[in-house]
């Protein structure tokens, strides 16, 4: 089995002292791919790192933001990669630290990290931007004929079942039907799998990952789904099951984890 974690941390440093390390030595993940870091290396403390554990240990891969307190993208993994890419090779959103990828043998796992355009119209204009920048690079991923898990705070809810408040989110950043066509046009025209809707095409509510910190949004469920693990067909067909962790929060975004009956090629 592999078992495949998703985290937007909102802060490495603060997920800490909120217990997601004592959580992670529970899992038995393979690969932890987390979002939002709001660290730099300098700020990086061994464990952050590369986490050690009773029963196994983890190496860390890490996309920094130059700016201080922001983004910033990372993957720990149990077993070495043949190779890691750092960077999208894009000026703009590489400075931003929003991709890490590591390739083992016939299998590729990224952490990706797409901006979010509810602060301001210029950064809508930004993730737009992105989105023009990542759809053709999707395809090439996609093209070079491995299997893929792409992992993410994707800051898009797909579908109304997506998110609690679709109707009054239409014209809000997230749920915009530009950034939605994007998404469709990812699973319809590239032909990615959306690997938690695969196994529950029918969970709502279950199935939200982020809440807003304004008005009473986690104590009334009132959440998006922004956070995927999106895969290649074949890798995409061996998932077995799927999970959003609510029982401790770390962030405000929750963990997924998703489980493929596959064997980490070596």
């Amino acid at each position: 089995m592999l078992r495949i974690i998703s985290l937007n941390l909102n802060g490495i440093r603060s997920a800490a002292t909120k217990g997601v390390f004592d959580w992670l030595a529970q899992q038995d993940a393979d690969i932890v791919c987390m979002q939002e870091l709001k660290a730099q290396a300098a700020d990086m403390s061994p464990q952050m790192l590369a986490p050690r554990f009773d029963h196994h240990a983890y190496q860390g891969w890490f996309h920094y933001a130059e700016k201080k307190g922001y983004s910033g993208v990372g993957i720990y993994s149990r077993h070495a990669p043949d190779n890691v890419v750092i960077g999208l090779g894009n000026a703009e959103f590489d400075a931003e630290g929003r991709y890490v990828q590591l390739d083992f043998k016939g299998l590729s796992v990224v952490s990706v990290y797409l901006p979010s355009g509810s602060s301001s119209p210029e950064r809508q204009e930004a993730k737009f931007r992105f989105l023009d920048v990542f759809y053709p690079h999707l395809q090439q991923l996609k093209a070079a004929g491995r299997e893929v898990v792409v992992c993410g705070d994707w800051n898009i809810a797909h579908r109304e079942i997506d998110l609690k408040n679709w109707k009054g989110n239409l014209k809000n950043s997230g749920f915009l039907p530009e950034e939605r066509a994007w998404m469709s046009r990812v699973f319809d025209e590239q032909g990615w799998v959306d690997v938690y809707r695969r196994l529950y095409p029918e969970q709502g509510e279950e199935a939200y990952t982020w809440w807003s910190n304004r008005g009473q949004a986690w104590a009334k469920n009132v959440g998006w789904r922004i956070d995927y693990q999106i895969a290649t067909p074949a890798i995409a067909a061996a998932a077995q099951a799927a999970a959003v962790y609510k029982a401790s929060r770390f962030s405000d975004h929750a963990p997924l984890t998703v489980d493929y009956e596959t064997a980490l090629p070596r």
